[in-house]
């Protein structure tokens, strides 16, 4: 539970709020401060390390012992079962810096939170895996004698199992599903949960902010959950306390608290985006509550994303993924029966030929759902598979699936951006446009400006859409959740929507994205530092 907030803080949060200019620049020199302490720490780390191991009396001995450090290291990546590419990063690093690469492996190599973090999440899971709510077995749907990859992986190895009932509505964009949002915000009865990667003061969170004090005031239980991280630039300091002080129907958990030095737990951050009104309706995406998801805002260009509506028994999946990890974290625990809503009809759904299936990808776990939900489709891909992706960092897994699907004649387009919002990896982006396109995948950057859908549709037949960019932080770092769908009118949509983005993006060729020496040496650099971008 949040410490209740000062009289003095929560009107110094309101003053900084109203004044959008004194507000940025709080937000601006928070930021700054952050990465000068970040910054100070390498540089003294480098400095004792060097006056230790270089310039002591027992420089001999430190030497003698980093250099074992080093052998040890290095045998362990080489025989660790990761990919490749991410292997040899490393191995470089260590060999050319063995002072620094070897800490760095440690707190960025390994992809996974801190044991405490683990510990955490698994006990929440296990409490509620004792109370038996049929998640998955009764509600969900059985495979047919066919068989449905895809869905098996996720219902047997992430344990999210598959629903026919209900119904997916696709949104090509923020400004379309933001009145959906609040007309479902609007009908909320019992309660309503949120939780994002990005909170930004605007019209958007306004106008959900004014409906939830409503909604708390009629009696309905708001719980709210923000990455810090993601906030650091967008909220203020103890923002959760501030909110909880508005109404006590109102709680607020933020994620994974910012500190000021490394620490591994740092790298692992709440990217998913999920909201749930009464068990009933759920909505995710790529869309974060903030102004630029809208259009509202203009960053870098046009802002296209993409996100959905679910009905239907899927959405306690959703309100599964949300109870495990407040409860993971928070003193006062959330009673997920509370929250339940048992599925109406026959225990046996009917074999529709829909399938609706939330799944969530954690780094504690080892096994990257995302990655591997997203290697499936494109593995099983006969005639075409379009995807939307803001970072095109792939691993040679990722690589390899779609230019053996191109080689083998499926029609595999990809959208990045054609505005970069992070410079760095936008050129780690089309410096892994060449292998690709040499194999006949077609790339397009979207021209009117920056592309942060996480789509994925193939063959008429499925579709993905969630939180999870194809990079490794995404992939490996990050807690992330998507919705796979197929069977159902949405796919067709999501399909017309990557029609109508080719349409308006401009076809990479070979010609037009080669680089010169000077650029293909930059990049190469950046490749051995991709695992921390």
């Amino acid at each position: 539970m949040a410490k209740k907030l000062s009289e003095k803080r929560k009107k110094w949060i309101e003053r900084t709020i109203a004044n959008d200019r004194s507000y940025k620049v709080f937000l601006y020199n928070r930021f700054f401060f952050f990465l000068l302490s970040v910054l100070a720490q390498v540089v003294g780390y480098c400095i004792v390390w060097w006056l230790l191991v270089y310039d002591s009396a027992a420089a001999i001995v430190l030497q003698t012992i980093v250099f074992a450090l080093e052998i040890i290291f290095l045998l362990h990546l080489i025989n660790k079962y990761d990919r490749v590419s991410t292997k040899l990063s490393w191995i470089i690093l260590i060999l050319i810096a063995p002072v620094f690469g070897v800490p760095m492996y440690l707190v960025n190599g390994r992809g996974r939170p801190t044991r405490k973090m683990n510990k955490k999440i698994k006990k929440s899971k296990a409490d509620l895996e004792k109370i038996g709510l049929d998640l998955l077995d009764k509600t969900c749907l059985p495979l047919d004698d066919r068989g449905d990859g895809v869905s098996y992986y996720l219902a047997n190895t992430a344990k999210y199992p598959a629903f026919s009932d209900g119904k997916v509505t696709y949104y090509p964009s923020g400004e379309e599903m933001f009145p959906a949002m609040k007309e479902a915000l609007l009908k909320a009865e019992k309660f309503i949960f949120l939780e994002y990667f990005i909170i930004a003061h605007g019209k958007m969170w306004n106008e959900i902010l004014k409906i939830l004090l409503e909604k708390a005031e009629a009696g309905v239980k708001i719980r709210i959950i923000y990455d810090d991280f993601g906030c650091m630039m967008t909220l203020p300091p103890r923002y959760e306390q501030y909110l909880e002080g508005l109404h006590e129907n109102i709680k607020c958990m933020t994620f994974n608290t910012v500190v000021p030095f490394f620490a591994v737990r740092m790298n692992n951050r709440d990217h998913r985006k999920i909201l749930i009104v009464d068990g009933k309706v759920a909505f995710t995406g790529g869309i974060n509550l903030a102004d630029e998801y809208i259009a509202e805002k203009r960053r870098f260009g046009y802002w296209k994303d993409t996100g959905v509506r679910i009905t239907g028994g899927a959405v306690n999946s959703f309100t599964y993924m949300f109870v495990y990890f407040w409860n993971a974290f928070r003193k006062d625990k959330e009673a997920i029966e509370e929250y339940w809503v048992k599925p109406t009809g026959a225990e046996a759904l009917q074999r529709t030929g829909v399938r609706i299936q939330p799944y969530d990808d954690s780094p504690l776990d080892g096994i990257s759902t995302g990655e591997a939900t997203y290697a499936n489709v494109i593995q099983c891909a006969k005639r075409y598979v379009y995807v939307f992706t803001p970072y095109l960092v792939l691993d040679d897994h990722l690589r390899m699936l779609l230019a053996q699907a191109a080689l083998r004649g499926v029609d595999v387009r990809i959208v990045t951006p054609g505005i970069p919002d992070k410079k760095m990896t936008y050129r780690l982006t089309r410096a892994n446009y060449e292998p690709l396109l040499k194999a006949g995948v077609k790339i397009y950057e979207y021209t009117p400006g920056f592309i942060h859908a996480k789509s994925m549709v193939c063959d008429d037949e499925c579709a993905i859409v969630g939180t999870i960019n194809l990079d490794y932080r995404s992939l490996y770092f990050h807690f992330e959740n998507a919705v796979y769908f197929s069977g159902c009118e949405a796919v067709a949509d999501v399909k017309r929507d990557a029609e109508e983005t080719f349409a308006v993006s401009k076809l990479c060729t070979e010609k037009n994205v080669k680089r010169g020496l000077i650029g293909r040496l930059v990049d190469a650099v950046l490749r051995v530092f991709e695992t921390l971008i």
